[in-house]
């Protein structure tokens, strides 16, 4: 164990001989010497990319050249400044030592206010004529409008009429009336009937829609109406206090019933559900709301349950009443 150690402590003391000798051969750095990095020029930061020509702002235009100086030949004359004082310097009080000298006696003080005009009145309307006051206007005519186109269409639809003279009992009137005797295919009106050309026409066209329904429903020709009535110079529904109705200006007619050949009549009134008659009375009923403005019967009140009351009388909007 002696001999062991004495060989570990010469292996030490061998090596920190060696380390001695090599830090004595390292040259020699002087104190506080520090390793500095080399000094260095800064350089500027690269350019922006240039704006797009989309994005650069508009370029003002130069201002429009003025224009030149008008000849003085061409200049409007200046007024002269006139001469007398001005009121407002002469309203105003002077001032004297600061303070406001008192208006002189019979100066005036008060302030003049403009006034307000006064609108004229507006012109009178012009006189009358004459001719349009009193009983010279009721004796005024109004010229009735043209109907030889309706009478020539008559004509082609097969209707049989003559003129009647002009009616006007007070504020019944009817200018051109006409009586209707017969219908196309030999459909006939016994008593005749007093109407406009274009009520005429109307009822004319309704009827052959009639005979072409009584042939699909009854299997049977019409040959007659039964007229109630066309011109009546009476109120609606027979009351002299209500308004004129339309059989005053002949501009209806009242169907009471319908004739066949080889069958009865039919009478306008309500029928049995399901009947023949019926169908047939609601087809035609139906058909007349086509040709007619005001359509009325058996179920729109008390004074057209026995018969179609047919007329052509204007509303606003084109308005049709069919019931």
């Amino acid at each position: 164990m002696p001999g062991r150690s004495l060989s570990i402590l010469r292996s030490a003391t061998l090596l920190a001989g060696g380390a001695l000798a090599a830090g004595l051969a390292l040259p020699a750095t002087p104190v506080g010497a520090v390793d500095t990095p080399a000094a260095t020029v800064p350089t500027p930061p690269p350019l922006p990319p240039e704006r797009p020509e989309a994005l650069k702002p508009p370029v003002a235009e130069p201002a429009p050249p003025m224009p030149p100086a008008r000849p003085p030949e061409l200049k409007p004359a200046v007024a002269e400044p006139s001469k007398e004082p001005s009121k407002d310097l002469a309203r105003e009080p002077s001032r004297e030592n600061g303070r406001d000298k008192p208006p002189e006696s019979g100066q005036e003080t008060a302030k003049e206010t403009a006034k307000p005009d006064i609108p004229a009145p507006p012109p009178a309307p012009p006189a009358r004529p004459p001719e349009l006051s009193g009983a010279a206007a009721l004796a005024l005519k109004v010229t009735p409008p043209d109907d030889s186109a309706c009478r020539t269409r008559l004509k082609r639809l097969g209707v049989e009429f003559e003129p009647l003279p002009p009616i006007s009992e007070g504020q019944c009137t009817a200018p051109l009336p006409l009586k209707v005797t017969k219908f196309a295919d030999g459909v006939v009106l016994p008593q005749g009937a007093t109407l406009t050309c274009r009520t005429a026409e109307a009822l004319a066209r309704w009827v052959t829609e009639v005979q072409i329904e009584a042939d699909r429903t009854l299997k049977h020709p019409l040959t007659a109406l039964e007229l109630g009535g066309s011109y009546v110079c009476r109120g609606q529904n027979h009351d002299v206090d209500a308004k004129l109705s339309e059989h005053a200006f002949a501009n209806a007619a009242d169907i009471m019933g319908f004739a066949f050949a080889g069958r009865a009549s039919i009478p306008v009134k309500a029928m049995p559900d399901g009947s023949e008659e019926a169908q047939f009375l609601g087809a035609v009923r139906a058909k007349a709301c086509g040709f007619f403005r005001t359509v009325l019967g058996p179920g729109s009140n008390a004074a057209h349950a026995n018969h179609f009351h047919l007329d052509e009388r204007e509303r606003n909007g084109g308005h049709r009443l069919c019931q």
